[in-house]
């Protein structure tokens, strides 16, 4: 371990500290020193190493089914790798990045009704996404805003309530559930793969569109990249179990906001089916870590290419 004991006690205080504040409801955190010492370090002792021998900011893409833990995962990253490594450490989602509920309407009426919903690629704001990570990678650093967007509301929050990046961060850790996904064979879209796409894509033009912005935009921003985690999930059916309980835990911080109810995720996770079995498939072999997650939520075991 590069760290000494008085470094790993730091982490160790502010980690305990965190994982209780989250109120966590699910698996993967219960195990809290387990998981300090058997994932968490190791990944984190591995991006150090990686900026050190590159010398200038590092991108971390973090990656996985919906209700994985990736936002968790990402602060407690971001918590050791500043207070252990003093790494100064960014992290934001790229479901921050999406479009405004008005452009996200606007598609919905010229290209597919289906683009109205958040999630997949299409509806993030591609052009200040790549703006973004352009801008924090580069040497001559000047101050930044992150936007952030209110998922009880769908819609994004005001310039004044953006995330504000002052330094030039020695990592950033970028976390999405497409985050890194690459586009299907146009082979894979001929049949749907559910009852939305059945009934609301007949013509393809929804599913053949979010393949053509894999192809293009979001290409060009996820080169940007340079090394990616993947949490990979069982299968596809524990990703509405885990989704529900995501759910939970926005219903005890919403105060009030609108949230969903269990029909309406059921509906909402299958816009994100074809892409998270397509990266179940295929995103471990460009990953330098795959943890995977078993049945019960747990973190199960660690993998690094």
């Amino acid at each position: 371990m590069l760290l000494e004991k008085s470094g790993y006690q730091k982490i160790k205080l502010k980690y305990l500290k965190y994982i209780k504040s989250q109120a966590v409801l699910s698996e993967p955190f219960r195990d809290k020193i387990g998981q300090l010492n058997k994932f968490y370090l190791p990944i984190s002792e591995k991006i150090y190493k990686n900026h050190l021998k590159i010398k200038k900011t590092l991108v971390i893409g973090l990656t996985g089914g919906q209700g994985s833990g990736k936002s968790t995962i990402s602060n407690i990253l971001k918590i050791i790798l500043k207070e252990g490594f003093r790494l100064n450490t960014i992290n934001f989602s790229i479901d921050d990045f999406y479009k405004t509920h008005k452009e996200r309407k606007k598609m919905s009426q010229t290209i597919s009704p289906l683009f109205l919903t958040r999630g997949v690629p299409g509806t993030h704001d591609t052009k200040l996404l790549l703006d973004c990570l352009k801008k924090l990678k580069r040497t001559n650093f000047k101050k930044y805003l992150i936007p952030k967007f209110d998922k009880s509301i769908d819609d994004r929050l005001p310039k004044k309530k953006w995330q504000r990046i002052i330094n030039r961060p020695d990592v950033v850790i970028f976390e999405g559930w497409c985050v890194g996904a690459t586009p299907q064979k146009n082979k894979d879209l001929k049949f749907p793969i559910n009852i939305l796409e059945k009934e609301k894509d007949k013509n393809k033009i929804w599913r053949n569109r979010v393949n053509k912005e894999l192809k293009t935009k979001y290409k060009n921003i996820f080169k940007l990249i340079d090394k990616y985690i993947f949490l990979k999930v069982p299968s596809f059916k524990h990703v509405y179990k885990w989704r529900s309980l995501q759910e939970k835990k926005l219903i005890l911080t919403a105060k009030g906001k609108k949230t969903m109810s269990k029909s309406q995720i059921k509906n909402f996770i299958m816009f994100y089916e074809r892409l998270t079995k397509h990266m179940l498939k295929n995103f471990s072999k460009k990953s330098e870590f795959i943890i995977n997650i078993d049945n019960k939520h747990r973190l199960k075991s660690i993998k690094c290419n």
